[in-house]
């Protein structure tokens, strides 16, 4: 796999490992990079091995990544069958679309001490044996109370995979962060959109048993274990990584430093904040494009199948574009270009949305889709604004955990506007209004700038 993908924003050849990282793929000035480089050399047999282990890493970052989103949209797709099955008021099931967000913001603070502790790759694959209990569990227990704490067990496994994945791509592939973010941007797109379209009809074809339809989605979680297990297998096997031409020991003793530097603060650096605010707006106008779209083309007087095939539509845009847009952003020394674009044509959607929403449905449906891939964009710079993998981590936990936590109120105060004002103007006017900040605090994230710095001043 590795083999056939072509090289991207970077210039660096087979140089000595003093040579530096260009800063468009850090989003910093030129520093020496520590970590070790997989897909570099093959010498004698070792490099052999690492070339299998790479390969293995890469297939777990998809497989990983194809797993953050079906414990979510799975549920979603058969919320009125768990309800009745499981005895659930109306205003329980109301609060339990809230608790993923919550999930995130709560347990994802957890990974950068535990990556510390742990390594990443550890930490991801722990995650995924815990979204398999979660989901395989979770159908099965005879009430609410214990269906909420299987679903914090997945998401728990879902919010520190999703800090993570960063730090993966930065300490594996630190000259190809855009692809790789990429790909994992594109699977994750794919799994939700997948699991969404696919619960239903799946869930018919096991019998019609809401149990099976759910917990079916925990097998492609064990998958997703299997090949990170060699990868962790022996954590020592890490350190003979390191190019041929460094040394096992300077490897060794880089990694040691960066496990020994004291954490940064990063509430001193702006650019953290920045995208922080700028993730949980995203995240915001994802969760309401998610939980509220196909209402408001329903309440349009759009056909309900074709509500649902308009949300798909806009779901879909991210496999392709998620791919796309991290490989453009790292080409750039500044993202903020594209953080404007995006914002744009989500406001010309919410315009469309409030102006002519029947009329012009499949516009809008594909505007609002490319505007909700500032997801991808938020995770590429997260990687772009840290310089070392201690600092990757620290930021991607602060990013999405302050994220997740702003995005919370979001798709609830739309549905309060909507039942007080009896129509959809207030809401929509909402959420335009939202994405002028998105604007402004993404185009200041994506400066060139690193967290390191701005936390040392």
């Amino acid at each position: 796999m590795m083999v056939l993908m072509p090289r991207e924003e970077t210039t660096r050849t087979t140089t000595p490992t003093t040579e530096r990282i260009p800063a468009a793929t850090t989003g910093s000035r030129d520093i020496p990079e520590p970590e070790p480089e997989p897909h570099g050399r093959r010498a004698s047999g070792g490099g052999a091995t690492r070339a299998w282990t790479t390969r293995l890493v890469v297939v777990g970052l998809v497989l990983s990544a194809l797993n953050l989103r079906p414990a979510i949209t799975s549920l979603g797709a058969l919320l009125e069958e768990v309800r009745h099955g499981l005895g659930m008021s109306g205003s329980v099931a109301g609060v339990l679309t809230s608790v993923p967000p919550l999930c995130f913001a709560v347990f994802g603070v957890m990974a950068p001490r535990l990556a510390r502790r742990f390594g990443p790759a550890a930490v991801v694959c722990s995650g995924m044996v815990a979204i398999a209990a979660g989901l395989a569990i979770r159908p099965y227990v005879g009430s609410t109370a214990a269906f909420v704490a299987a679903s914090a067990l997945a998401l728990m496994g879902i919010a520190v995979s999703n800090v993570l994945m960063p730090v993966i791509v930065k300490r594996w592939f630190p000259d190809r962060v855009g692809t790789m973010t990429g790909l994992y941007s594109m699977a994750l797109a794919l799994g939700t959109s997948a699991a969404a379209a696919v619960t239903v009809p799946l869930t018919r074809a096991l019998g019609g048993n809401w149990r099976s339809g759910l917990s079916v989605w925990a097998l492609l979680a064990a998958v997703a274990v299997l090949p990170w297990l060699p990868v962790v297998r022996d954590r020592s096997r890490s350190t003979a990584q390191a190019p041929a031409h460094t040394g096992a020991a300077s490897g060794e003793a880089a990694r040691a430093r960066e496990a020994q530097a004291p954490a940064l603060r990063i509430a001193r650096s702006r650019t953290a904040w920045a995208l922080a605010v700028f993730f949980g707006l995203q995240a915001t106008a994802a969760y309401i494009t998610m939980g509220w779209m196909a209402q408001i083309f329903r309440d349009a007087g759009v056909p309900a199948g074709k509500a649902g095939l308009l949300l798909a539509v806009t779901m879909a845009m991210g496999v392709p574009l998620a791919f796309v847009i991290p490989r453009l952003a790292t080409r750039l020394p500044h993202q903020g270009p594209i953080v404007l674009v995006l914002g744009a044509c989500g406001l010309v959607g919410y315009a469309g949305l409030y102006l002519a929403p029947a009329t012009g449905s499949w516009a809008w449906a594909l505007l609002l889709g490319i505007a909700n891939c500032a997801f991808p964009l938020a995770l590429t710079m997260v990687g772009m604004r840290a310089r070392t993998g201690p600092g990757v981590a620290q930021l991607s936990a602060f990013a999405q955990s302050t994220g997740y936590l702003i995005s919370i109120p979001g798709p609830l105060l739309v549905g309060v506007l909507y039942q007080s004002s009896g129509g959809w103007g207030l809401p929509i006017a909402l959420m335009a209004g939202l994405m002028v900040p998105q604007m402004v605090v993404g185009y200041v994230a994506g400066r060139d700038r690193t967290v390191e710095d701005e936390a040392a001043r």
